[in-house]
């Protein structure tokens, strides 16, 4: 990438990547001549109506979905905080009175202690509304275990089915509401076994919510075969323009409307439609499920392109996560005794973008949340960077990300 006076190597594609140029071609129309407003009845709102009729059904495809189970949204953000919180309060929109609210309260919230803060603090939310919340540790990988989930499900549901039967002789099915647990670590880059944690969930009695902002785009997803019922996506992480992303909601799965007014999104989501944003999202989900195989190779080969090149050069470092299971390009690693703050400066200096960890925390210099929970002792967990690479990044500019670290950390 070119800057004003020099060129810019950004390997930081995690937290956001470049506007693709068929996405912007793409959304020219709708800024410039075809800016109707998609509910209006005259013809020339067609084209507005027509795209965003076609772009569920896109988006829908991508991810093996019906098309009325795409919902559009502002971005990750959104879709994490409405699947929440449409969930636990879709009890009390329903009629819940006061009298049976107790009961209500004991349907729990299960999530992971490395969630995005998104969902983290959706979750604490809810914590302060009276539902209780569980955290689940990672693994040092940073994997959520079946085990830990199942453990977690049977803890609670003894404890209130101990709590009914004192109350009525009968234990009430369903203690637990929602499991969220994200697709992939936005940190780390670790997967999860989704379609595993799903069914746990499932035979449970709750819903599953998974955070697949930072895997929607760079790796294959079937909404169907993980048997999700809410799925988050961002359009910014994928080559999409920024302030557009979209919620997947399982049919037959009831939501809380997240904005009241008009009735755009089947009633749920009331505001005029982004017309221009969304259909930039969706060429570039497009593009991206085209190349999908083509970008997973050349990332992998960059990533193996600078492990082996520290390695070569003498610099000691923790590679954190999984060894397999792990997103494609998100690269976090850990070098013991150095200040991550200071080596992203540096490289910054040197023309090279990184990060210390999650974007959104960009303005937090204490140690992240996700190396905290995979248990990362704290001399290492302070040197750590990661590094994001993406389908735009060259083997030469990874090689030169190899020499920065090395004058940097040897």
């Amino acid at each position: 990438m070119k800057g004003a006076n020099h060129r810019v190597i950004y390997a930081d594609n995690a937290a956001t990547t470049s506007l693709d140029r068929e996405a912007w071609e793409a959304m020219k129309p709708y800024l410039l001549d075809q800016y109707a407003n998609a509910s209006q009845p005259y013809s020339f709102a067609r084209p507005a109506k027509k795209a965003l009729r076609d772009a569920r059904m896109d988006i829908a495809s991508c991810i093996g979905a019906l098309p009325e189970e795409i919902f559009f949204t502002s971005g990750g953000t959104e879709s994490d905080n409405w699947a929440i919180k449409g969930t636990v309060c879709l009890s009390q929109r329903e009629g819940i009175t006061e009298a049976v609210q107790p009961k209500q309260q004991r349907r729990k919230i299960i999530t992971s202690a490395f969630e995005h803060h998104a969902v983290l603090r959706s979750c604490q939310a809810m914590e302060r509304l009276g539902y209780p919340v569980s955290y689940l540790p990672p693994t040092r990988e940073g994997i959520i275990t079946p085990w830990t989930l199942r453990k977690a499900i049977a803890e609670w549901e003894a404890s209130t089915g101990k709590v009914e039967e004192e109350a009525s002789g009968s234990v009430t099915a369903g203690a637990v509401g929602l499991v969220s647990v994200m697709y992939a670590n936005n940190e780390i880059g670790t997967i999860q076994p989704i379609r595993e944690l799903c069914e746990i969930a499932h035979a449970a009695g709750a819903l599953f919510h998974t955070d697949a902002v930072q895997a929607v785009g760079h790796v294959p997803l079937d909404v169907r075969k993980l048997g999700v019922d809410f799925l988050s996506a961002s359009a910014h992480k994928f080559h999409g323009p920024k302030g557009i992303g979209f919620l997947y909601i399982r049919q037959g799965v009831s939501l809380v409307p997240y904005l009241d007014g008009g009735a755009q999104e089947y009633g749920l989501r009331a505001g005029t439609e982004n017309i221009a944003s969304i259909a930039g999202m969706v060429a570039a989900l497009k593009k991206s499920c085209r190349t999908l195989q083509d970008d997973i190779s050349h990332v992998r080969e960059l990533e193996q392109t600078l492990l082996q090149g520290l390695n070569a050069a003498g610099v000691s470092f923790v590679h954190n996560g999984a060894a397999t299971a792990r997103l494609p390009g998100i690269v976090s690693l850990s070098f013991p005794g150095m200040d991550g703050e200071a080596i992203l400066h540096r490289m910054d200096l040197m023309g090279i973008c990184v990060s210390t960890g999650s974007a959104c925390d960009s303005q937090n210099t204490q140690i992240s949340h996700v190396l905290q929970a995979i248990g990362l002792e704290k001399h290492v967990a302070a040197g750590t960077i990661r590094i994001s690479l993406g389908k735009d990044n060259t083997p030469d500019e990874v090689r030169q990300i190899v020499s920065a670290l090395r004058k940097i950390c040897t």
